[in-house]
């Protein structure tokens, strides 16, 4: 079982020492969110909560992930990066290439591409992209990105896209992985197509249940070779717990885990120790 440390609400201050503790303890990841905005007031209810409130207060910070993962990787050695997720779809696909194939380079290929569709119409709206079509564009984008991230001359048609005959460097020398979100069936038979899927918060029932989906999913297209299912567990407290969900085909748990020791509301100080003391109680148990 893979651990990554979720950056989300956290003060921009610890963020270098968070990802310098994480590539230190033998985490494997460091998982950044991603909104441009946050605006007031929303008539779309956000998806993941039952009341659809969302999560966050207005004063929680939302750097922007690349410019993050930069300053990230440039201060730690092995630690991967991960957003959770990156909507392309609100964004021209060739600035979402230079920017993600800039820090793939720069990281030395230690970047994966989490993706959403994306819930926020009125996020859309501001960045005067269309809400409807997302997903058709999001799929579209993703096939541009591959062509982008290739070396040498490439040209590309689609129906929302057109690449007349460009180069863009610098190149990644290696596959950018792709990372899927969404609970749909479109969204797992999309993260079926490439490297992973990644999720939010459930119980290990749960996340077992969505990984025997997704395994399906991978089947009945072929689907071969290395594959990440990535998610927070909400009833997964010691090595025996998370070797159960790795059991049941949940290959990342992503994670605060000053959330056990301290609480949310965590120091710096107190989320290094609860990094540390986590890593000593579940990381090393598990993974040796």
């Amino acid at each position: 079982m893979r651990f990554a440390i979720s950056t989300a609400f956290q003060p921009v201050d610890h963020l270098i020492p968070l990802a310098r503790a994480a590539d230190e303890l033998g985490y494997h990841s460091i998982a950044v969110p991603d909104h441009v905005v946050d605006l007031e007031t929303l008539a779309t209810p956000y998806p993941y909560t039952p009341d659809g409130e969302r999560r966050w207060d207005h004063d929680a910070a939302w750097p922007d992930p690349w410019v993050l993962i930069g300053a990230l990787s440039a201060v730690t050695t092995r630690l991967r990066f991960l957003t959770s997720v990156y909507v392309p779809a609100i964004r021209n696909p060739f600035q979402v290439a230079k920017s993600v194939g800039t820090a793939a380079v720069l990281s030395g290929n230690r970047v994966s591409l989490g993706v959403g569709i994306g819930w926020c119409r009125e996020e859309f709206e501001l960045l005067e992209q269309d809400f409807s079509t997302r997903g058709k564009r999001t799929d579209e984008a993703l096939a541009l990105l591959a062509e982008l991230w290739k070396p040498g001359w490439t040209e590309f048609e689609g129906t929302f896209y057109h690449a007349p005959r460009l180069v863009m460097e610098p190149t990644p020398t290696e596959p950018i992985p792709i990372i899927v979100g969404g609970l749909s069936d479109i969204a797992f038979r999309r993260a079926a197509r490439h490297d992973g899927w990644v999720g939010d918060l459930y119980s290990i029932e749960e996340a077992t249940s969505i990984a025997g989906r997704l395994a399906a999913a991978r089947a009945e297209i072929g689907a071969e070779g290395d594959f990440s299912v990535i998610t927070a567990l909400n009833d997964a407290f010691l090595p025996e717990h998370f070797e159960q969900a790795r059991a049941g085909g949940v290959t990342d748990c992503w994670t605060m885990p000053w959330a056990y020791y301290h609480g949310l509301d965590a120091t710096l100080e107190q989320k290094l120790d609860a990094m540390q003391r986590f890593a000593a109680d579940v990381l090393v148990p598990l993974n040796g």
